[in-house]
């Protein structure tokens, strides 16, 4: 059964995130393996939680934009909004790890961090208001 090609596309993404979290595991437990304490950098595991978790939204991503009555294009600006905002975050965790610069971003913030963060909130929820009204007026309404 072939799919739409915006929820073939949201999909795909959701499967390279997957992929993402499982290599980020294999870092995880790298690092639990050598280190003393046999835990990872927090932000290592962090990022490797959250691919996983994204990969899962995404996927249900996918089904909102799959049943939305909006154009592809309205569904595939909302979905990869979001799915950027997703990569960020692995990625923005992913490179605390690697630097072992913090245990927490928001204490030791920079310039920017915050204005990113609610650029973040607008895009996600933002995105997912779009999904949802299409998912609503199609299904619902």
């Amino acid at each position: 059964m072939a799919l739409d090609s915006s929820t073939a596309a949201v999909l795909f993404a959701a499967g390279l995130i997957f992929l993402l979290a499982l290599v980020l595991g294999i870092w995880k437990y790298r690092q639990m393996a050598t280190s003393e304490n046999h835990l990872a950098h927090p932000y290592v595991d962090t990022a490797h939680r959250a691919a996983l978790l994204y990969a899962f939204a995404t996927t249900m991503v996918a089904v909102f934009v799959h049943y939305s009555d909006f154009s592809d294009t309205v569904n595939l600006i909302a979905a990869f909004t979001m799915i950027f905002y997703f990569v960020a975050a692995i990625v923005s965790y992913a490179i605390h790890g690697a630097l072992r610069d913090t245990d927490n971003q928001i204490r030791d913030a920079v310039h920017g961090t915050h204005a990113f963060f609610w650029t973040l909130v607008v895009g996600e929820v933002g995105g997912f208001v779009v999904l949802l009204a299409g998912f609503a007026r199609a299904q619902i309404f």
